[in-house]
């Protein structure tokens, strides 16, 4: 075992210290920061304009969420090209064979090179820390939440490392296998939110609204005698049939998985409010009936968003194992593909 660790490392620190020996790697690094200082800027600015700055909790704990869906953001910029290129750009510059007649197995290869991407792409979040630690300190946020938050960032980030990684060995081509990267990164970010909403709409139900006014009223106020009720029926789409497409949204995914606080029974943060907006999309719509001459009527109030999330049900580990299904999914056909003696070699590859 200690014999595959060490070819492991093999791989990896030749893959660290060609992905550090360029000035490039350390502009983008440098350009990140400035991103993040930037946006921690703005909105400490931005937050404190509307009023918040008495309440420095609700401010420290907006920032923090937006610094780390915006690090999530970035990094899913730029982790597909640092590893959508691993392997075949190895097999297109002529070293990938020279590597394979080695003692280096072709999983310790995989692996040392699915390791340095994701090192790489941790990178950014480390670059992230001052400013992530700044927020959490003034939002006095509780550790398991910065706990939470960090540890399902660093394994998103590790999935899109995984999956550029995977369809290098599967693709020849450097540039499509960067390309699809790209595609797969955008269908579980974008292409969730558009089949839940297409869906939707596709499928829509009745939904009947009744109203009974009061037509005449004692001198406490109360209605005595009823009108007729008035009955409206109102086309509504059926987002609950398919919430579930949402669980595999690395961004709903994150703020599913991040113990939510409450101010007054609403979030603190965006992750709370994300997490509302998707566990109120479970609720199936139900037909309505409001009445004047009831007493109770006005003692009816809608659910507060922290009784929404208490009974609705958590998707997020759904999401985690399905980006975890792809990312080993994808590490194992490039080993299919990259295993060697190969039978049958791809078409348009070489062997040198």
């Amino acid at each position: 075992m200690s014999g595959f660790f060490s070819g492991v490392s093999v791989i990896l620190s030749l893959e660290l210290r060609q992905r550090v020996r360029g000035v490039a790697w350390y502009v983008l690094l440098g350009v990140f920061v400035v991103l993040i200082a930037i946006v921690t800027l703005l909105l400490t600015v931005a937050l404190n304009g509307f009023g918040l700055s008495s309440d420095e909790r609700g401010v420290g704990a907006g920032i923090y969420s937006a610094i780390i869906y915006f690090v999530l953001l970035l990094s899913t910029l730029v982790v597909p090209a640092l590893s959508g290129n691993a392997i075949n750009g190895d097999r297109d510059a002529g070293t990938l064979a020279t590597t394979q007649i080695t003692l280096v197995t072709t999983w310790q290869l995989v692996l040392g090179k699915f390791l340095a991407a994701w090192i790489t792409a941790l990178a950014f979040l480390v670059a992230a820390l001052p400013f992530i630690v700044f927020s959490a300190l003034i939002g006095g946020l509780s550790p398991l939440t910065v706990l939470v938050s960090a540890a399902v960032l660093a394994v998103e980030l590790g999935v899109v490392a995984a999956i550029g990684v995977g369809l290098s060995g599967i693709l020849t081509r450097s540039l499509f296998s960067i390309v699809l990267t790209y595609l797969v990164v955008a269908a579980l970010s974008v292409g969730t939110l558009i089949a839940f909403a297409l869906g939707g709409i596709t499928v829509q139900t009745d939904r009947t609204s009744t109203y009974i006014t009061g037509t005449e009223y004692s001198a406490s106020g109360l209605a005595i005698e009823c009108g007729a009720p008035v009955v409206s029926k109102q086309t509504v789409p059926r987002f609950d049939l398919f919430w579930g497409v949402l669980v595999a949204n690395p961004y709903v995914l994150l703020a599913d998985a991040v113990p939510t606080t409450y101010n007054n029974g609403y979030p603190e943060d965006l992750f709370g409010y994300i997490k509302f907006s998707t566990r109120s999309a479970q609720i199936t719509p139900q037909d309505s009936v409001y009445n004047e001459c009831d007493q109770n009527a006005g003692s009816t109030v809608s659910p507060t968003p922290e009784e929404t999330i208490t009974s609705t049900i958590p998707g997020w580990f759904v999401g985690l194992f399905i980006h975890l299904l792809l990312a080993g999914g994808a590490l194992y056909w490039a080993w299919a593909r990259t295993d060697t003696p190969a039978g049958r070699l791809p078409k348009g590859s070489r062997v040198a």
